[in-house]
């Protein structure tokens, strides 16, 4: 059953600039629930400790809270609380995911930074893999090397701890809400430079 803002074309190419206006005015709309959307995914992480001492959803709110504590930015403790939100999904990739999530709320810095925060964290376990523990230098001339290397000391490999005075998601939603809120760049525009 379709709802009567819905449009009737089958196939894009025969769409109206009608149709676009119809569905742009209802994009913004659904635009506008993402902040809360990403809320409730982080809940998800919500119980699954994966052997860990602390449940994925207290690690990023750890990372978050230390990353506040810290003097950081609203965009860098909202980077650090979903940092590890496509572990549920993207359990082989989690840092693209979550990086192209925020990838048009933030600085191309923190993007970078998310992204590759999972090669760089595993400077600190990939050996006891039987993996190169320095995988991570094969960015290590990369202006944000040092500054990936820093997240991952400060607000990544040390966030498991059951004992440390962890705020809650409430918290956080403000800064959710207001990172999310507005693009900084357009993703289906090309950059000029």
């Amino acid at each position: 059953m379709s709802d009567s803002q819905d449009t009737t074309f089958t196939a894009m190419r025969d769409a109206t600039r009608e149709d676009y206006q119809k569905i742009g005015r209802l994009s913004l709309e659904f635009a506008a629930g993402l902040p809360s959307r990403v809320l409730t995914h982080l809940q998800l992480l919500q119980g699954d400790t994966g052997g860990y001492a602390v449940d994925r959803l207290t690690h990023s709110l750890q990372s978050a809270t230390r990353a506040q504590r810290d003097g950081r930015d609203d965009e860098y403790v909202v980077c650090a609380l979903i940092h590890d939100i496509g572990d549920t999904l993207a359990t082989a990739n989690h840092s693209d995911l979550a990086a192209t999530i925020l990838e048009p709320f933030v600085s191309d810095q923190n993007y970078w930074i998310v992204k590759h925060h999972g090669i760089f964290q595993g400077y600190y376990f990939f050996h006891h893999l039987g993996l190169d523990q320095n995988m991570r230098d094969r960015f290590r001339d990369h202006e944000w090397w040092s500054d990936c290397a820093q997240f991952c000391e400060l607000y990544d490999q040390n966030c498991f701890d059951a004992e440390y005075d962890t705020l809650p998601l409430e918290a956080f939603e403000p800064l959710v809400r207001k990172v999310f809120s507005t693009p900084r760049k357009s993703i289906y525009v090309p950059d000029s430079n």
